[in-house]
């Protein structure tokens, strides 16, 4: 496989980006060798700089459910942004997707949009200490909400696969009020609440893990966060960046049927431009700015042309609904590596996202999924890269199915792994 492109503008890019990179995981750092640069894509498929073409299940880490390039996503980018990328006011778009939202995700009342996925964290935690009055707030070891600094405590994402155990420039105060307890341990949860529970203004989970790799909840973990928040009159927020409209049309807590306080989105809803939402009942999304005295606020919040792309692709998963396909090719593509693999593999998947460990361990939580071979995983990174397989660039992250991706893509991908599980 040529490289040389991208070899060259991995150097330049060094001199003017720390790392050459505008997002850590992406530097290959984990797996070794230097990134790809990547110049278009279509339906599953990404060519780089130099030609080279790969199958492409990162999909710019969630995004694209229905693919690159999808043409009636692309058709309403280029109407909106004929009109105007930004103007700083409201617009018609901006109500035509907060009402989707609403009307999709059942813990959403109302709904704030703004930038990003971390954006949308850091504003929900403040509505929440605002509406409780209290200060500390609970998270879960391995998952990530963004990197604001409360929220770099024991976090997934590239924390996890750059091996830093928090982040340097996060002073002690900013992470004081921060509790970090075990993923899927409901008698630690207990434990606390029943005795810090009316200092705890929410508790935050990624209702299915997907920053330390995919880690599904156990079976009443979910049920028994609902019912000890309520209980003590804390905000439960779900984090589903990743999993809004990706699970299910409804989200993690459409396919669960657990209903959170408060909900953070991202990735999908802008389809695949910058957008971020949060949302809640109604009487705690009226403590926001300016009908109450929490404030957030945000220039490009609501941007038009990522509105536009956002309801394009909401629109097309409201109206053709390909949640139990998307399910059966994932299953279809972790039954085809298990079939493969002659190390030790732990696979979990759900709706379609998957990661498989590489270890003997069953993964169901941070300290399990911390088991891998992370050695082993780069090398078959590597391999399936020159494979024309192209996954996450770390053990810690989900692989993602779109739409586009066919019965050939999963069978080659099969096959391209039969030569390297080895």
């Amino acid at each position: 496989m040529q490289t040389h492109k991208s070899s060259e503008l991995f150097h330049k890019a060094q001199r003017f980006i720390p790392g050459g990179v505008n997002s850590p995981v992406r530097a290959f750092k984990a797996v070794g060798g230097e990134p790809l640069f990547i110049e278009r894509g279509s339906g599953a498929n990404i060519w780089d700089a130099d030609g080279n073409k790969f199958i492409d299940y990162v999909g710019s880490w969630g995004p694209l459910i229905l693919g690159h390039a999808h043409p009636l996503v692309i058709e309403a980018i280029t109407k909106a942004a004929s009109l105007g990328s930004t103007f700083g006011a409201p617009t018609r778009g901006e109500i035509d997707i907060a009402e989707m939202i609403v009307d999709a995700v059942p813990s959403i009342d109302m709904v704030r949009l703004v930038s990003s996925g971390t954006e949308a964290v850091m504003s929900a935690i403040r509505v929440a200490r605002g509406y409780t009055g209290r200060n500390k707030i609970v998270k879960f070891e391995g998952g990530y909400h963004g990197h604001a600094d409360a929220l770099l405590a024991k976090a997934g994402s590239g924390v996890t696969t750059l091996g830093l155990p928090d982040s340097a420039g996060v002073p002690p105060a900013m992470t004081a009020d921060t509790i970090v307890l075990p993923y899927n341990n409901t008698d630690a949860v207990r434990e606390l609440l029943e005795s810090k529970g009316k200092e705890i203004a929410c508790v935050i989970v990624e209702p299915v893990a997907g920053n330390m790799g995919v880690v599904i909840p156990s079976k009443n973990f979910l049920a028994d966060l609902r019912e000890l928040t309520h209980k003590h009159g804390i905000i439960l927020i779900f984090d589903e960046v990743i999993t809004g409209f990706r699970l299910s049309y409804g989200g993690a807590q459409e396919l669960f049927g657990i209903t959170p306080d408060m909900t953070t989105l991202g990735k999908i809803i802008g389809g695949g431009l910058p957008m971020g939402a949060y949302g809640g009942r109604q009487e705690i999304m009226e403590k926001v700015a300016p009908l109450g005295p929490v404030y957030q606020a945000g220039t490009l919040s609501g941007n038009p042309v990522a509105v536009a792309a956002g309801l394009a692709t909401l629109k097309i998963l409201r109206e053709t609904q390909p949640y139990k396909t998307l399910e059966t090719k994932t299953a279809q593509l972790a039954e085809g590596l298990a079939a493969q693999a002659k190390i030790p593999l732990c696979i979990n998947r759900i709706g379609s996202m998957m990661t498989a460990f590489f270890t003997a361990e069953q993964v169901s939580n941070y300290t399990t999924a911390k088991t891998s071979d992370t050695t082993r995983y780069a090398a078959f990174f590597r391999a399936m890269l020159n494979e024309g397989i192209y996954l996450a660039p770390s053990q810690f992250e989900a692989s993602f199915l779109s739409t586009a991706h066919t019965d050939e893509d999963i069978h080659h991908t099969s096959q391209a792994a039969a030569k390297t599980l080895v």
